[in-house]
């Protein structure tokens, strides 16, 4: 049989593509095309999800499938070969396409990069820019002795030469976890296919030894009396894997709460003119088309707020040791998506119209609900608003977003009994809370800038005499 090596001139490999974005892994959540299929220069052959996002691949050739190496629903490394195609079908004996799915097989060591277009890079979707005209020198490879020329040193040591031993088999994740835990894996008994360590090894290898069962004879132990044995809990429960969106976000969650010492101020007050305000917005005819909500009002409020209290809009370098006021502000809003929440961004949010900003928050949210956010999208935030209170809750202590300085909370906008003007009458009234880092913003910058949403919320007006 002909191997993919062999045809080389035939037969090109699309590779899980490096999405610039730190992260080193995807999960194939669908396949749109199958063995045999015809495939042409940009047609999207499969959805992957990443840690951030859900995006669809192209396949950056023409040819006819010949095989798909992973099934639905496998998670695989970024530089993995996904997909070989036949660029040249008809023009000689060789395999027919593969009828089946091949399980996943982790390769030995890393292959070469695939064929790509000539001067084009491999990005998350398809090919990016032509590469530029200047030329990188090659590096000086480093020889590393093999057994023979280890042998020859030896003898002219005048001793034996060792034999290394082989490296053991296990994915750059895996051997992190046996560094972090202390595992040698040297030491590891391997059950993955091909002799790979997999993470359940290196757990079996870190768990405590079970107690030696002693060897001298014991006084028979009194039998204990019977006891209910629990019910079968099959059927009564679900395990989820943790992977994707979700593993990104329970990382992120830990990393952020265990990081930043967040601090948390709460402001109830009186929203009757703001949602006043919005009705008359929905008449205005400068604003049809674009949907208009009192997250709109807030998201503006709280743009005003930054702008009269700049240093809250920050971020904490910890390896220079330095705090980073960003001129810009890119408004993050918490969205809830069947893959799990996610948070995108809307770039220099503070340059915005009314009307543009209502434009990118309606654009933002179809998105994150189609599925289809980027991770782009999803980068660079300084500050995020989560809305709690389209679920009827009053409010909550938020998390910050890992790498911002601060995060409003909007509860659910209720008619309850306030004081207005001296007296007892039913008034639209909502609570706000803000979380931000207390290495960043001190405990009279975070009242300032909740207290200035507050006023903006209860006088609208102050939106132009603020702005």
């Amino acid at each position: 049989m002909t191997t993919m090596t062999d045809t080389s001139a035939r037969f090109r490999e699309f590779k899980m593509p490096d999405v610039g974005e730190g992260l080193t892994e995807a999960e194939i959540l669908k396949w749109f095309v199958q063995p045999g299929d015809t495939v042409s220069d940009g047609q999207v052959v499969c959805e992957v999800e990443t840690a951030k996002a859900a995006v669809e691949l192209p396949i950056p050739f023409d040819g006819v499938v010949h095989e798909l190496r992973f099934p639905e629903g496998t998670t695989v490394d970024v530089g993995q070969v996904i997909i070989a195609v036949d660029v040249a079908p008809g023009s000689g004996d060789a395999p027919a396409p593969a009828e089946t799915v091949q399980q996943p097989v982790a390769p030995a060591e890393p292959e070469a990069e695939p064929d790509a277009p000539k001067g084009r890079q491999p990005v998350l979707v398809g090919y990016g820019v032509a590469e530029s005209s200047t030329k990188r020198r090659a590096r000086k490879g480093v020889e590393i002795p093999g057994p023979a020329a280890a042998a020859i040193q030896a003898e002219m040591n005048g001793h034996a030469a060792a034999v290394p031993e082989a490296r053991p088999l296990a994915k750059p994740p895996v051997r992190k976890l046996a560094k972090d835990l202390g595992i040698d894996l040297a030491t590891v008994t391997p059950t993955g296919e091909g002799g790979i360590i997999t993470r359940e090894d290196v757990h079996a290898a870190a768990a405590p030894a079970p107690a030696e069962v002693p060897t001298q004879p014991v006084a028979a132990p009194v039998a204990p009396a019977p006891v209910a044995v629990p019910a079968d809990t099959a059927g009564r429960e679900t395990r989820i894997p943790v992977k994707g969106v979700r593993k990104a976000i329970a990382q992120a969650m830990v990393g952020s709460a265990f990081t930043a010492p967040h601090v948390t101020e709460f402001v109830t007050f009186d929203v009757t003119r703001t949602m006043k305000l919005v009705a008359e917005l929905k008449e205005d005819k400068d604003m049809a088309g674009v949907r208009v909500n009192p997250l709109l009002i807030i998201a503006k409020a709280l743009l005003v707020a930054i702008k009269r209290n700049p240093e809250v809009n920050a971020a904490w370098d910890e390896a220079n040791q330095e705090i980073v006021q960003k001129h810009y502000v890119n408004l993050g809003i918490a969205a809830a998506t069947p893959r799990g929440l996610i948070v995108p961004n809307i770039k220099d949010a503070h340059a915005m119209t009314l009307p543009e900003l209502a434009g990118a928050l309606g654009e933002l949210v179809t998105t994150a609900r189609e599925g289809k956010t980027s991770p782009a999208a999803m980068a660079g935030g300084t500050v995020t608003i989560t809305n709690v209170g389209v679920f009827g809750v009053d409010t909550g202590t938020p998390i910050l977003n890992s790498g911002e300085s601060a995060i409003l909370a909007v509860g659910a906008i209720k008619l309850q009994p306030w004081v207005h003007k001296g007296k007892v009458k039913p008034r639209q009234v909502t609570t706000l809370a803000l979380s931000f880092d207390h290495r960043l913003v001190d405990g009279e910058l975070g009242s300032k800038v909740l207290a200035d949403v507050a006023a903006i919320l209860e006088q609208p007006k102050r939106l132009i005499t603020w702005a």
